[in-house]
């Protein structure tokens, strides 16, 4: 495995990645690989961040629903049972390698307050000041409802990783990158993208059944990304093994490089 340089890195997790392919619940091997990923970047000296979906699909299990629901309030009473066995399962799977969950709820508007913003981040920065911690950010679906509607947590995480002043995000999904051909999965990903604008019709708005995103949300949370000079990387997150190897420079993915001025 490739060394990098110590990053500020945000991981977004996604709901499809995060659950099993065939029945809507949980995947507790797809979750420890992600842990072990993000061990592995901690322990390679990165500062790491982790935006997490995966709340409503949790909680479809406990309250007995075979799949997603589409009226709002239903989705809010999910993610608030769902999110408590997410931070269980974070916690769990963190502690085998020395580490902690720090949960951070929030809504869009706690990064527009003039008030909230500082102590979002302050908060954020002195979690970061402690090694063994690793956050975990999603947004309050049991109060808020934008991600549940548009985006599962793309445009979140973009934003995140401009208030934090991150070096890079990487969006795992279950495409290995930004692939040349929708039809044609096995020509792989574009290796490198440096104008979103020529790639946009190489992807398509297709949305899975437990998440809200797809591809063209993804590369409209790169594009604002991009544009505040933070390089992007979508890659998949069932190889969730590359991670390491992505961020030094190497694996299967699509990279955006941030712009400079």
């Amino acid at each position: 495995m490739s060394t990098a340089a110590p990053q500020r890195i945000v991981l977004k997790f996604g709901s499809g990645i995060l659950t099993k392919v065939s029945t809507p619940e949980p995947d507790p091997v797809q979750l420890r690989k992600l842990v072990e990923a993000v061990a592995l970047l901690k322990q390679a000296g990165h500062a790491v961040v982790v935006v997490s979906s995966g709340a409503v699909a949790s909680g479809l299990k406990p309250l007995e629903f075979s799949q997603r629901p589409s009226d709002v309030t239903t989705l809010q009473a999910l993610a608030a049972v769902g999110q408590t066995h997410l931070m269980h399962a974070y916690e769990s799977l963190l502690r085998d390698h020395g580490l902690h969950v720090a949960q951070l709820l929030v809504t869009h508007e706690d990064f527009e307050n003039a008030d909230r913003a500082p102590r979002v981040k302050a908060v954020l920065d002195k979690l970061l000041e402690f090694p063994q911690v690793v956050p975990v950010i999603n947004e309050n679906d049991s109060v808020a409802v934008e991600e549940l509607r548009y985006g599962d947590n793309d445009k979140l995480s973009s934003r995140v990783a401009q208030f934090w002043g991150a070096t890079t995000l990487m969006l795992l999904t279950s495409a290995p990158g930004l692939l040349r051909d929708m039809k044609k999965p096995e020509e792989g990903p574009i290796p490198v993208v440096t104008n979103i604008d020529d790639v946009l019709h190489h992807a398509e708005e297709e949305k899975s059944k437990l998440g809200t995103g797809g591809m063209i949300s993804k590369l409209r949370a790169v594009q604002d990304a991009v544009n505040a000079g933070i390089t992007c990387i979508i890659a998949s997150g069932r190889h969730a093994e590359q991670l390491p190897d992505v961020i030094a420079g190497g694996g299967v993915c699509t990279r955006f490089p941030g712009r400079t001025a």
